[in-house]
């Protein structure tokens, strides 16, 4: 079975900083490119971040741009992600969902598998 688990998510007041992860198991992942989206109340999901199988690429909505980093651990036969997310803003409220896909273009429009969401909530 495909799981992707994430974790990390909480309060925070605005300007503060939370790591999310999200670990792969039930298949390899290594060779899968890997990503967060995200959707707050009200709103459609939408596109935060994607890394290549290797992490050798990355890719950021514009809205998060140097302030959210994406990064991954495939050593060792563990497949996990991460996204550092910095200077927090009450409009990066929303619950956030890992994804994966073998195609980094999918990955970004229609992932084949998902996580279940962490809630991550900012204040004000």
């Amino acid at each position: 079975q495909v799981q992707l688990a994430e974790s990390g998510g909480g309060l925070v007041q605005a300007g503060g900083s939370l790591r999310l992860s999200c670990a792969a198991s039930g298949r390899t992942f290594s060779r899968y490119a890997m990503g967060w989206f995200r959707q707050a109340p009200g709103k459609e999901r939408e596109f935060v971040a994607a890394i290549t199988w290797r992490g050798g690429s990355t890719n950021y909505a514009d809205s998060v741009k140097g302030r959210f980093t994406i990064s991954r651990d495939n050593a060792n036969d563990t497949d996990t992600i991460y996204l550092q997310m910095n200077s927090l803003k009450y409009e990066d409220t929303a619950v956030y969902y890992c994804a994966a896909d073998a195609n980094i273009a999918r990955l970004r429009s229609r992932p084949t598998y998902w996580g279940q969401g962490t809630q991550v909530t900012v204040s004000s």
